[in-house]
């Protein structure tokens, strides 16, 4: 009974895998399941935050935060002091003399060396 459902699983998979590889009709359209962002959309957002001067960037503003010293090798970063508002734990490596950034909100961190 086992095998046969094995065989069924296989099967089913090797027909996803079919539908994936196979062409759409439309030159335009995504991929089949590639998410719902499309070059557009990205282009207008992006444009949204170069259009108005007044207001800074997201990532001039987290460049104007200061590198955080940190005593060790490696630095702990949650974006935020609350976990609900923050992003996955990144533990940053901090053996290079620049400073490390974290990928998911780009704080900086240096080692505070005591010498």
């Amino acid at each position: 009974m086992a095998l046969n459902g094995g065989k069924q699983g296989l099967n089913m998979a090797s027909q996803f895998l079919k539908a994936l590889k196979t062409p759409s009709s439309s030159s335009t359209s995504l991929r089949p399941f590639s998410g719902l962002v499309n070059s557009e959309i990205t282009t207008t957002h992006t444009a949204k935050w170069m259009q108005d001067t007044t207001k800074k960037s997201p990532m001039e503003l987290i460049n104007e935060v200061p590198p955080i010293k940190v005593e060790g090798r490696t630095a702990v970063c949650e974006g935020d002091t609350n976990p609900a508002l923050g992003h996955p734990i990144e533990f940053i490596c901090l053996d290079k003399s620049e400073p490390a950034v974290c990928k998911y909100c780009g704080l900086r961190y240096v080692q505070d060396h005591h010498h």
